[in-house]
């Protein structure tokens, strides 16, 4: 039977598992580890695929069952970190953006990071006035078709392509403009530099959006950007916070709290609310390890930090990598001979169809959107370009974020229409990552119980009434009939929760009253002539309590013991 166990034990030890991790071009990584494998393991086999040096900028993100979207811990098991089954699904992205994406020292890491920021350009992460938004849009189709051939780009070609959620046909021939007159010539390596020293200077720049309420109910989206922590509620900046100001962050449950200490010794402390424990906890670790990478001078000053309390059980993290300081350093160091870059070119994209020969994506018919001008980037007309150095301040309508919307009419070429009652609403940022196929009705489905709007065309079939729509009522409808009991099993969830708070609360009360009993008794019972003690026993109160309440019970606990033993005895 031992050797049974123990052959059954090595084998699992080692089984192999296999992982796909899809790149930020949309091709797919695919690779086996072992059951121990770390996750250190699997991001050196992704860095050495694309013959990466400057890795640290990068990080491997994932989704759990619950839709929780998670950062691979390079120190941990990557088994142990993903609770879905085999085989894993996972995605290759920018986790720290750099603070000059155009001094990164080898065109490898810009051209990732080109990749990354015009997937944020197309899920509405990345937001900007029209003309930024046009120059942006120019410089991906300059590096992805190069020069503008009358031959090849017929009239319209931009049309093809699709860089924002929603764009109208004035932005369009902006965008073709800008190729036509102002970008022949360079190369895709100089679009790509030119495009991310624009990007670095829009206030979005490295948002990766949180979604929380505030103290109000309003809600509000979190972010840790390069420069510092960032608060966008409705269609506004609300606070922005410099990293060398934010003192603390912690997490209680579903409550985020951000200590701030500013000039004049004025502190401040911020609290949302994440929608789950889970997803607060990821907050937190993510606002940790931004500060502690953007933050300090060195490695060897990152700390283990705790959000325990008295009440609650609380959980520890250390950031394990180089700070940015570092990262720039060791690559200033880099002495090889350019990598050979492979381009996606015109390849079909999943998850951003900027570089595909389809059709446009818009929410309504094309005769009408000359009327409304629908688009994302005239919206955004308001946004003003401000330093890095906002203070904590509600912000003015010059700083504000509009997301995709319905835009007034253009009344000139100078003026825009600008939408001011959306919020800012990134695309991906309740569900960034991919899932299996299978659950994608799921998602659907879980995205419109919570009033969000799954893609641009789903959010037109809702509107219009389409049959899609009321399939996917009837689809849902007989979910919730299949699985009745998951109210009941939240509930019990909660009231388990309740009850080890309680628990914790009564362990904590019965351990004090024993150290404090210890104490009493160290103080009337021992000989020690300590000066704190000696102090304490000399106050006229201690005396009191010694004499008319301490000795009296002890005589007392002495003669029942006494009483006790003899009754012992005698029987």
């Amino acid at each position: 039977m031992l050797s049974r166990w123990m052959s059954g034990s090595s084998r699992n030890l080692d089984r192999e598992y296999n992982c796909t991790v899809r790149l930020l071009d949309d091709s797919e990584y695919t690779c086996t580890i072992q059951r121990d494998a770390k996750g250190q393991y699997l991001f050196d086999l992704l860095c050495h695929h694309l013959n990466l040096l400057e890795k640290d900028y990068f990080g491997i993100r994932f989704v759990d069952p619950d839709k929780q979207r998670h950062w691979l811990e390079f120190t941990k098991s990557v088994v142990k970190q993903m609770r879905a089954q085999p085989p894993f699904t996972m995605c290759f992205r920018v986790k720290f953006y750099p603070t000059d994406p155009a001094a990164l020292k080898e065109e490898i890491t810009r051209y990732l990071v080109f990749l990354q920021i015009k997937r944020d350009l197309y899920h509405g992460r990345l937001l900007c006035k029209t003309s930024d938004a046009a120059l942006l849009a120019a410089y991906i189709l300059q590096a992805e078709i190069g020069d503008y051939d009358p031959g090849k780009h017929p009239e319209g070609y931009s049309s093809k392509f699709q860089f924002f959620p929603k764009h109208s046909e004035k932005l369009e021939r902006k965008i073709a403009e800008i190729h036509k007159s102002e970008l022949s010539g360079q190369t895709p390596a100089t679009s790509e530099l030119n495009f991310l020293r624009k990007a670095q200077t829009l206030e979005t720049y490295g948002v990766d959006p949180h979604p929380c309420k505030d103290v109000s109910g309003n809600a509000a989206f979190l972010a840790f950007t390069p420069f510092g922590f960032v608060v966008l509620q409705g269609n506004k900046r609300v606070h922005f916070i410099k990293w060398n100001e934010v003192t603390k962050m912690k997490f209680e449950g579903k409550t985020f709290y951000l200590y701030v200490s500013q000039k004049e010794e004025k502190k401040i402390v911020l609290t949302y609310f994440a929608p789950t424990p889970e997803a607060c906890k990821h907050l937190w670790k993510c606002g940790i390890e931004n500060q502690a990478f953007y933050k300090l001078e060195k490695s060897s000053q990152v700390r283990t930090v705790s959000s325990s309390n008295l009440f609650f059980k609380g959980s520890r993290f250390r950031y394990s990598g180089r700070v940015a300081k570092e990262v720039m350093e060791s690559s200033a160091k880099i002495k090889r001979e350019p990598p050979e870059i492979h381009r996606a070119g015109l390849v079909p994209s999943r998850s951003c169809p900027s570089i595909t020969h389809g059709p446009r994506l818009s929410s309504v018919p094309r005769t009408r959107r000359r009327a409304v001008h629908i688009s994302i980037m005239e919206g955004l007309e308001s946004l003003r370009d401000s330093a890095h150095s906002t203070p904590v301040r509600s912000a003015s309508h010059g700083d504000a974020f509009v997301a995709p919307g319905r835009g007034g009419r253009v009344e000139s070429s100078e003026r825009v229409a600008v939408i001011a009652d959306e919020n800012y609403s990134p695309a991906d940022s309740v569900l960034p990552t991919p899932v299996a196929e299978h659950s994608l009705e799921l998602m659907l489905l879980s995205r419109q119980a919570n009033g969000a709007p799954c893609s641009i065309e789903e959010e037109k079939e809702s509107e219009a009434g389409t049959p899609a729509a009321a399939e996917a009522e009837e689809v849902g409808g007989e979910l919730r009939a299949l699985c009745p009991g998951a109210g009941s099993l939240a509930q019990a969830e909660q009231v388990n929760k309740f009850v080890l708070s309680v628990l914790r609360l009564l362990l904590v009360t019965v351990g004090l009253l024993f150290v404090l009993l210890l104490l009493l008794i160290v103080l009337t019972e021992s000989d020690l002539d300590t000066a704190f003690f000696r102090d304490i026993r000399q106050t006229p109160e201690f005396e009191q309590f010694h004499y008319q309440y301490f000795c009296p019970l002890r005589r007392w606990f002495a003669c029942k013991v006494r009483a006790v033993v003899n009754l012992l005895i005698d029987t």
